[in-house]
């Protein structure tokens, strides 16, 4: 064996030793977060609405049922979605927090959920598990982080393990096909090469758009590459309302409309509406709109962002606001990146690759480690005590090889006694 494929297989061995436990929660929580949206519809039944020919219900009342049921909490946003209630969300995003499901027709509650500050849904405490492994979150952010790096390095190396030597019927079975018949070793063996080999590229890229949130000198670098040099800018989402403006034009409720029904406009058949509520308490606060034009994907959006005082358009951000269709290709790539994460840039099939893929990569250390333990024990077994003098029932020297004894051996002289 070749020393450069000795140092990959070291690497490959001891790196998914290493990252092991990392990677397998990262990739089971990955595989249940691809379909939250679908199973939280399945659920709840009751959040299902019709689409009807009519407007739906403007955000200023939106904001007037939710101040309603909880004075003294802000209401912050409004996500309405087509065929389904509205998620109106009041409170801060880390203290106590309330969601109303509301029928976008007709204004009724349909239900509420209050979380008291750290308490999560079953889904959140899922990608809290995928984000920082349920540690605080500048511990547990860095090692999801890095491990997914390690994992990177896991695939690559696993392909030049994978890679035989020579090509012939033999390999390529072993290589491309599991020998279900075989023994359990030998199926565990085929499970971690064959099914690594076939979700390679998938976990590849899954890997890669995940790290793009965490690494911050990889999310450069990858940006800088793929827009031929550029730098990747702050993203920013500090644009101010003029607040000598004040009550000059409009009043707090007008303004929250207009900008609605300016975004609704000009995308009448969009699918998705995210719509971020100024703090009227404050006078810089802005109001933002995020327009999805098909249901389940991110790439395509549009964002608008509105003085809260004069509904004059403030600049957006040079990445993430912009038009994805006039963009250059390392914005578009930017902008498809959490859908190329969770399959949902192909639509329903690609979020069933996502899931399989995450299980399989989820498999991936397990089957990994038995192949190891199993070369392990195979090794002690091989080995022989050093100085094993013992056999059962006898003593020590029975087991030596006696060396022959001389034909003639004189008597030895006894010394005289002193009296």
């Amino acid at each position: 064996m070749s020393t450069f494929r000795k140092i990959n297989n070291w690497l490959h061995l001891w790196l998914g030793l290493a990252s092991g436990i990392i990677v397998f929660i990262v990739c089971v929580t990955g595989c249940i977060w691809v379909f939250n949206e679908e199973i939280t519809g399945l659920m709840e039944p009751e959040t299902r609405v019709e689409r009807q020919d009519k407007p739906v219900i403007m955000p200023s009342q939106l904001m007037k049922i939710g101040s309603t049921l909880y004075p003294d909490v802000k209401v912050s946003y409004a996500n309405y979605q087509q065929g389904r209630a509205i998620n109106l969300g009041l409170g801060e995003r880390r203290g106590p927090n309330i969601t109303l499901k509301i029928n976008p027709y007709t204004g009724e509650v349909i239900s509420k959920e209050v979380h008291k500050k750290g308490e999560t849904n079953f889904f959140r405490w899922v990608l809290n598990g995928h984000r920082f492994l349920w540690m605080p979150f500048e511990i547990g952010r860095p090692i999801v982080n890095y491990g997914t790096l390690i994992f990177v390095i896991l695939l690559i190396t696993g392909l030049v393990w994978w890679y035989p030597k020579k090509w012939t019927k033999s390999t390529r079975d072993k290589s491309f096909k599991i020998k279900w018949d075989g023994s359990f070793k030998r199926v565990n063996l085929d499970l971690h090469n064959v099914l690594g080999f076939y979700s390679l590229l998938f976990l590849l890229a899954i890997a890669m758009t995940g790290m793009v949130y965490g690494i911050k000198w990889y999310s450069e670098g990858l940006y800088w590459v793929t827009s031929g040099g550029e730098s990747l800018p702050g993203r920013d989402r500090e644009a101010n309302s003029d607040s000598l403006m004040a009550h000059k034009f409009y009043t707090p409720q007008q303004a929250i409309d207009k900008a609605w029904t300016t975004v609704i406009a000009k995308h009448p058949k969009s699918e998705g509406f995210y719509y971020s509520f100024p703090d009227t308490a404050k006078a810089k606060s802005a109001i933002f709109v995020t327009i999805y034009p098909n249901s389940g994907q991110f790439y395509n959006n549009k964002s608008y962002t509105f003085d809260q005082h004069t509904l004059k358009e403030l600049p957006r951000d040079k990445v993430y606001g912009a038009t994805y269709d006039g963009a250059p290709f390392g914005t578009k790539l930017r902008k498809m990146n959490y859908d190329i994460h969770v399959g949902s840039i192909l639509g329903f099939p690609g979020k069933v690759l996502a899931f399989l893929s995450s299980l399989i990569g989820a498999s991936l250390p397990v089957t990994g480690f038995l192949v190891w333990w199993g070369k392990r024990n195979k090794k002690d077994k091989k080995k022989t005590p050093k100085n094993s003098n013992k056999s059962a029932g006898g003593s020590p020297d029975e087991n030596l090889v006696s060396k022959p004894r001389p034909k003639f051996q004189p008597a030895m002289k006894k010394a005289p006694v002193n009296g």
